[in-house]
């Protein structure tokens, strides 16, 4: 098992004992996502893996986010702030925008034309290190393409 997912567990173990019922729903919804992707892959979960994960339930939070806010219901939009900032919290330091857009630059450098070429060079380098979207409208910029 990942260390990541060793660590989650120990997370969720201190916030049942603290009492905290935030963090032990937020916890525990990631782990039985991580649960599920190991019974889907039918192998063992990477940290990798583990990041994926919590990209994923991050990805679904904003989405949850932008409609409650559409909806009017800003109290369960907080709701969901607060626990893309708890599961942020295990996710590797974020890449600057500064290191993406000379990445973006030196991949464009390299010969890459369209917006395919950059984002499949940029992302790998920074898989679990900065969101696709902002990767996305930096390359958009330098290559001087519309959104």
């Amino acid at each position: 098992m990942a260390a990541l997912t060793d660590r989650l567990r120990e997370e969720l173990n201190a916030s049942r004992k603290a009492q905290n019922k935030a963090a032990v729903l937020v916890l525990g919804s990631v782990l039985a996502d991580i649960e599920n992707f190991h019974t889907a892959a039918q192998r063992d979960v990477t940290d990798a893996d583990v990041i994926d994960v919590l990209q994923k339930a991050i990805k679904r939070r904003r989405e949850s986010v932008e409609a409650f806010d559409k909806g009017g219901r800003t109290e369960l939009a907080a709701q969901e702030r607060s626990e893309i900032a708890t599961i942020e919290k295990y996710l590797p330091a974020q890449a600057s925008e500064d290191d993406l857009r000379a990445a973006v630059r030196a991949v464009i450098a390299g010969g890459a034309t369209n917006i395919g070429a950059v984002m499949g060079k940029v992302v790998s380098q920074f898989k679990g290190r900065a969101d696709g979207g902002v990767i996305s409208r930096i390359a958009r910029e330098e290559l001087g393409t519309p959104a």
